[in-house]
């Protein structure tokens, strides 16, 4: 797995579901499993934001944070991964995004 870039977090019938970029270009999909299908954004940005997290340090050993954008539409969020102040973890160029 890559190092994570971005992450979508939508909300559909069977629960929230998550897509994450790397910026190798890859694409991690999934559902957040700890979430329970009628929590609000609220918990389910914190539940993937911390999903991303601790991805980005068991696997790159580096500290990163997700900085959330302002939602389009009230069933979809996106967050931008950015390494923490400090972290001297360089990241390769971004390629292309995939569709998951």
């Amino acid at each position: 797995m890559g190092m994570p870039k971005e992450i979508t977090l939508l909300a559909t019938p069977d629960g929230w579901r998550h897509s994450v970029l790397t910026v190798e270009g890859a694409m991690l999909c999934g559902r957040l499993t700890d979430v329970p299908v009628d929590a609000d954004s609220h918990q389910a940005r914190a539940a993937a934001a911390a999903m991303v997290v601790g991805l980005a340090r068991d696997v790159h050993e580096a500290d990163v944070e997700v900085t959330w954008d302002p939602p389009r539409e009230p069933w979809s969020w996106t967050g931008r991964v950015t390494p923490v102040a400090g972290d001297e973890t360089v990241l390769p160029a971004s390629g292309g995004q995939p569709a998951c």
